[in-house]
Parts: C-alpha cells; structure tokens; sequence
C-alpha cells in the first residue's frame, strides 16, 4: 500500500517546465484526479495534500512536492514518513530519469540513485532505499559534464510532447499506484505499445490461359 507520493523537482518559476522538474508535474496532475489542493506546510518544507481513503484502503494518502531545492528532498520526505510512521516500502517517489529516454518509463522498488541528487538524500534522510521509484525518461544529453545544465533546461518541443504524454499514461494507473498493486502497475506501466501490422501484399493477377 502506498501511503506518500513524492515528486521531485525545484521550486520556483523558472524551473517549472524543466526536465528535472517531471516529478513536480507528475503529482500537479494526480493532485487534480484526486480533487487534492497542495499547500503550503512549513513543518514538512514543502507543499503537501492530504487525501482521505478508508482505513481498509491504508488510511491518508498523502502528496508531497519539497520546496527545499532538488538535492535536499531528504529534508521534506523524511519528517513526514517518519511523523505519520510511514515506511519507506509506502512511499512512491516520482522523478526524472537521464537513463531512459523521453517517453519512456520504468517503476522498481529500491536500487540505487544512479547519480540523482533527490534520490540520494531521500536515502540518506530515511536511512534506507527500498522506496518505490517511478523513473519519467527525460534522455541523457550523452556527456556527462553537461548533466547538470541538461536537466535545469527546458527539454525541445518533441521531447516536452514525449515526456507530458509519458505522465499522463502513467496517471491513468494512479489508482493501481495508490492500492499497492505493483505487480499490475508495472504490467500496465511497461507494456510497449503494439507494432503495426505490415501491409497485406497486394493479391496477385488472376493467370490468363493461352486460349482466351
């Protein structure tokens, strides 16, 4: 059961249609399907909703965007999970990822940062990393001394189209990401999109006898 949905990105206008700030867009649009309004709480550094399910259902979902900049989202995630007693096997962290390409996208449970800033101080903050990670590809620009300007840019309108569609598709399955079931959410979420068929050759001449 998943308790916390965290998206990660930077506060701030001129980050807000950048590459690294997928995972703030990502919870935006589950905050709008689930009727939540994300405000301000200066207790968890970040803005916050709370949706109300059924104790049956695991109880308060909450959403988190942190406000503390990309690498030191530890300092949000962290006092909530652990003042609301929420494992990190409850918590969905939503980011960009260098190494799938845009369009694409991959949900794991734990594993390591691969270099990710917001990653790396969430495990540090919650002294664990078997958290639920769902990776939006945003492409890597292939130096990796370019990185750093790559993911603060904003992404060319074939890449943006790619990366909006990406979270729109992966929010039809909000409700499997929210119940915990895992399993079918990464069924769904993986699921390649089918090939087109070839074409029909086209039928042959009917043959012509000699006599006719």
């Amino acid at each position: 059961m998943i308790r916390l949905i965290v998206g990660l990105g930077n506060p701030g206008a001129e980050y807000e249609a950048t590459r690294h700030n997928a995972g703030f867009r990502w919870v935006d649009g589950a905050a709008r399907l689930l009727k939540a309004s994300l405000q301000p709480d200066r207790a968890y550094h970040g803005l916050v909703a709370r949706v109300n399910r059924p104790a049956e259902q695991g109880g308060p979902l909450w959403l988190l965007q942190p406000m503390t900049y990309m690498n030191v989202s530890g300092k949000s995630v962290a006092p909530l999970a652990r003042f609301f007693k929420i494992a990190p096997a409850e918590i969905l962290v939503v980011h960009d990822e260098l190494d799938l390409l845009p369009g694409q996208m991959k949900l794991k449970q734990g594993g390591g940062n691969g270099g990710h800033n917001g990653l790396k101080d969430i495990q540090a903050q919650l002294g664990a990393a078997d958290f639920w990670r769902l990776r939006l590809g945003i492409g890597h620009p292939g130096v990796k001394a370019e990185v750093a300007n790559y993911v603060l840019r904003k992404p060319p309108a074939d890449e943006r189209d790619a990366i909006e569609r990406c979270i729109e598709e992966s929010l039809r399955h909000l409700d499997l990401l929210t119940a915990g079931e895992m399993g079918r959410a990464v069924m769904k979420l993986h699921a390649q999109p089918p090939r087109p068929k070839p074409p029909r050759p086209p039928a042959a001449p009917p043959a012509v006898s000699p006599e006719s």
